[in-house]
């Protein structure tokens, strides 16, 4: 007789099929299921990719292997949800209310002892710096140009933020601004990988627009909107909000005529350890940079050095997939955003450029008791774990007819082809919560050509003016809950997720096509699909 498995959360953890899996008793797997056989990368697939670059899961049996590609093979039922759908961040998923917290838990399965260490890690992502000198040393070194003071106040109740509207400030927007190659020696340096692109001379990677006291802002972000009607294929009309971006109030001068601007919106923090923990050779294994399918989906790895080891390794955090690690990704913000120098990139001026003489000149927070950057590690330890840490938020109404019936339509228009569903994540990964999870991104982290529609004509490292990294969807449909607005893609210039999707070209361009020739209520019904995640 076969018998039911059952499993338990938190640390009290149980295999199934081969996979770590949450306490649930709506679901139950039994021993004995047929399993398929598993597929690696084949050498082929990715051509000239550097050495060392896995294109196999090492961390699997065979027979492991077999259980990953059976569980996270797209479903052809949409009838019921799938086993453990409900956990779309596996055993580390928050069952807490839905309110404006729903981004701010830690993750389920940690220890007590783990809890404390997640607690110290959001107090300093809370935390305001100050201007140096400061009485508060542990706190000084801000600037002398930054965005913000604080890593929550970019990233709102740790959700997504928001473009800026007539008379505020861009405190959750900013401009990146950067160059591509000019000469020989330079795009030498983008081969090897030792830049991912080349700053403006004057105002650095990124626009500034607040500074310490004595000092002036760089600039400020303008935005005009120019809007243009959609008309779908049963008469409906969507109004689509076009953005064209400058900068006015320049503070020392003019902007490099080759400098190129492009706004980016902070991300939601949700999942990133999960998402850190996928095998590379998973997201390679969906790369087909040369479209051998013939499906018009290209999509690529961005492959990038990492600071400190000068490993060219995978990059899959920010919108271009140019961080190849949450350590990293918060060590460029702490620079670019605050003016804080990190071990990984020890910038104690923060953005300031030569050309900014009186930003050099001013007093930096190194404090040597405390080492030899702003943050030093034991503060990047905190940070990072907390951001590995923030739980995703389990699925809502999954089992409801309407939102079955999206994710077929989801399912069927080919956003998958993208929007990969699942992965299962490596096992022994330095933090056992996020070892061997199924989980439900809804993305394949590579990147994608988007049409001229979204291009904003920068390239960052292997990402071309068009090309974005595919974002992860979960938790998305709460967004208004946390963030009380409702602003999508890398510059929030869509209002609603239709006008998200509608705003899809070049590779998204067929699927977009028939979202919007589908009749009313599929269309409905693939939004409360994503309503759902």
């Amino acid at each position: 007789m076969r018998r039911p498995i059952d499993f338990s959360r938190r640390s009290r953890r149980a295999e199934i099929a081969g996979l770590l899996l949450p306490r649930n008793p709506r679901y139950r797997i039994w021993r004995g299921a047929t399993l398929l056989l598993a597929i690696t990368l084949s050498a082929p697939a990715m051509v000239g990719e550097p050495a060392g670059l896995p294109t196999s899961r090492t961390d699997l049996t065979p027979g492991d292997q077999a259980r990953v590609l059976a569980v996270t093979k797209p479903t052809t039922d949409f009838t019921k949800p799938e086993p453990f759908e409900l956990m779309q961040g596996g055993a580390g998923t928050s069952r807490k209310g839905v309110n404006r917290d729903a981004f701010s838990q830690p993750s389920a399965n940690i220890t007590f002892e783990e809890e404390a260490t997640f607690k110290l890690g959001n107090a300093l992502f809370r935390k305001n710096w100050v201007s140096s000198p400061s009485s508060t040393q542990a706190s000084d070194g801000l600037g002398p140009l930054f965005n913000e003071r604080a890593c929550q106040n970019c990233h709102l109740k740790d959700g997504r933020g928001r473009p800026p509207e007539s008379g505020t400030g861009s405190t959750s927007m900013f401009l990146r601004l950067a160059r591509d190659a000019s000469n020989a020696e330079e795009r030498a340096e983008l081969a090897d990988y030792k830049l991912l692109n080349f700053p403006d001379p004057v105002y650095g990677s990124q626009l500034q627009d607040l500074a310490v006291p004595g000092l002036k802002g760089e600039g400020r972000m303008r935005i005009d909107y120019s809007e243009a009607k959609v008309t779908l294929g049963d008469g409906a009309v969507v109004l689509l909000r076009k953005p064209r971006y400058s900068v006015e109030n320049l503070g020392y001068g003019q902007l490099d005529p080759r400098t190129t601007l492009s706004p980016r919106l902070t991300p939601p923090m949700i999942g990133l350890g999960l998402i850190e923990e996928i095998a590379p050779a998973d997201i390679l294994a969906l790369a087909d940079p040369r479209d051998r399918d013939s499906d018009g989906i290209s999509g690529r790895p961005n492959l990038v050095r990492e600071e400190l080891s000068g490993a060219i390794t995978l990059g899959r955090f920010g919108w271009k997939a140019q961080a190849a690690s949450i350590r990293q990704q918060a060590a460029d913000a702490f620079a670019g955003d605050i003016g804080i120098s990190t071990p990984e990139v020890p910038k104690h001026w923060g953005d300031c450029t030569e050309a900014e003489k009186a930003c050099l000149t001013l007093p930096n927070g190194v404090q040597e008791r405390l080492g030899a950057a702003e943050a030093p590690p034991p503060v990047m330890d905190l940070v990072t774990f907390y951001s590995q840490n923030l739980a995703v938020p389990a699925r809502r109404d999954l089992d409801k007819p309407e939102v079955l019936s999206g994710k077929k339509q989801f399912y069927e228009m080919g956003c998958i082809s993208c929007h990969t569903p699942k992965f299962v994540t490596m096992r022994g990964t330095p933090n056992k919560a996020q070892a061997f999870q199924l989980i439900w991104p809804y993305s394949d982290f590579l990147l994608h050509d988007m049409g001229e529609g979204l291009a904003d004509g920068q390239r960052v490292g292997e990402a071309s003016g068009s090309e974005w990294r595919t974002p992860p969807l979960w938790g998305i449909g709460l967004t208004a809950t946390v963030n009380g607005n409702s602003f999508y893609l890398h510059d929030g210039r869509a209002r609603t997720l239709e006008e998200a999707i509608l705003w899809h070209g070049g590779e998204g361009q067929k699927a977009r096509d028939r979202f919007a020739g589908a009749a009313g209520a599929d269309r409905d019904a693939l939004i409360k699909f994503l309503e759902s995640l």
